[in-house]
């Protein structure tokens, strides 16, 4: 059986980063069905302790893989003090998707904001790392509400849970940012300390 490349970015790491949505944190998922790493010989690899830069090299793949960065955007980003690394994340169009429950994972959000299905104040907005600020409305386009993508996140959206700082309207498939800077963080799976260190080396 053809083992795919996201379940195997999970493996290797040794941790779920929704890469799958909700097979992700299912029985299905590959963590769970296989708790090893990847390859011919993942079974019998025994993992020892990581070594700090093992720790700090791992956390910085989660947040590459998770948010689809590169190591130049990565660099960019961690040149920043820590409080402005949680806001640049925290604050991606992407993500912002993700934590309003439009969809399941911040890759599937990814994907529906470069295909051009969301807005900004009702411009279409393609950018996933664009910079979402306070009073910005994002929305599903119109024009995309009737596709099998979207079908059933009015339902989705009744369910879940958006951080107090995303004003999320069910009926009318959007969110509004109130204000980020003055509410709690989002607990990323991921450690910004080390990732912080690793290229502080």
């Amino acid at each position: 059986m053809r083992i795919h490349a996201k379940e195997k970015k999970e493996r290797a790491l040794g941790t779920p980063l929704f890469l799958k949505a909700q097979r992700s944190n299912s029985p299905k998922s590959a963590l769970v069905k296989k708790p090893y790493g990847p390859g011919q010989h993942g079974q019998k690899r025994k993992r020892g302790r990581p070594s700090e830069y093992g720790k700090q090299l791992k956390e910085k793949q989660k947040i590459q893989i998770s948010f689809g960065l590169t190591d130049k955007q990565m660099r960019a980003i961690f040149k920043q003090p820590k409080e402005k690394i949680v806001g640049i994340l925290r604050e991606r169009l992407d993500y912002v998707v993700f934590l309003s429950g439009f969809v399941e994972s911040p890759r599937i959000a990814r994907q529906i904001v470069s295909h051009g299905h969301i807005t900004i104040n009702g411009k279409k907005m393609t950018i996933p790392s664009y910079h979402v600020t306070v009073g910005d409305i994002v929305s599903i386009r119109n024009e995309s509400r009737a596709s099998k993508l979207f079908e059933e996140m009015s339902e989705r959206l009744k369910k879940s849970t958006a951080p107090s700082w995303l004003k999320v309207d069910a009926q009318n498939l959007k969110a509004e940012c109130i204000n980020p800077s003055a509410s709690e963080d989002v607990q990323f799976p991921f450690d910004l300390s080390l990732v912080g260190e690793f290229y502080s080396r």
